[in-house]
Parts: C-alpha cells; structure tokens; sequence
C-alpha cells in the first residue's frame, strides 16, 4: 500500500468520510490482485496493469467512487452516474454501502484491463 494515500485518507477530517475511504480502498486491494495505487490530482487512484481501474475522492458532503472500464458492467440501476466507461457513485453520511459489491464490480471492471 502506498504512503501518500494512507497519509491521504488519515488527513480526511470527517470521521465517517475517512472511515468509507478506508474501506473502498481494502475493497479494491481485495478485487484486484497487485493493484497499484498512487495520488494523482489530489486523490487516491488504483491502478490495474497500468490502467485506471478506480478513483476515490471526497466532498463536503460526500464520497465520490469511480470504477473505470464499466462499459460491461450489470450496475444497480440509480445508484451510478456518468458515461458508460466511467462509473460513479456519491455516498453520503449514514447511507448503506455494499463494499463486497462494490469490490465485485471493481473486479470484474479491471479483469479487462
């Protein structure tokens, strides 16, 4: 795991918002064998054989998880926006989250990278 996302996610000030982080990042480790992580534009993004496989960043008042190459993907109808090949889902306090499904979608995602 990389320092400068670990240092990353320690420095967000909202505890639940680090929290969240802190689980979408073990999330990606587990769906992607050898993922490669780093901070570029001022968030955390994972690397799968070079590629993008995905993106955390936050808000004001929320988490922002991007899985990129979604164009195969079977995704939970309203839960994603943005265009076929990058996906996005805004988590706000106290809203459920699906790690283990979000993990599988990763996955499946970066199989193709």
């Amino acid at each position: 795991m990389n320092q400068e996302v670990t240092e990353f996610i320690g420095a967000i000030k909202l505890p639940w918002q680090g929290e969240l982080c802190a689980r979408l990042r073990e999330a990606v480790h587990g769906a992607i064998p050898g993922v490669q992580e780093r901070i570029q534009y001022k968030k955390p993004h994972f690397l799968s054989n070079g590629k993008y496989a995905a993106v955390i960043s936050t808000s004001k008042d929320a988490v922002s998880f991007t899985i990129f190459n979604a164009s195969e993907l079977s995704l939970p109808e309203g839960l994603f926006e943005g265009p076929p090949e990058r996906k996005t889902i805004k988590i706000r306090e106290g809203q459920a989250v699906d790690c283990e499904q979000l993990s599988s979608l990763v996955g499946q995602a970066a199989a193709a990278l």
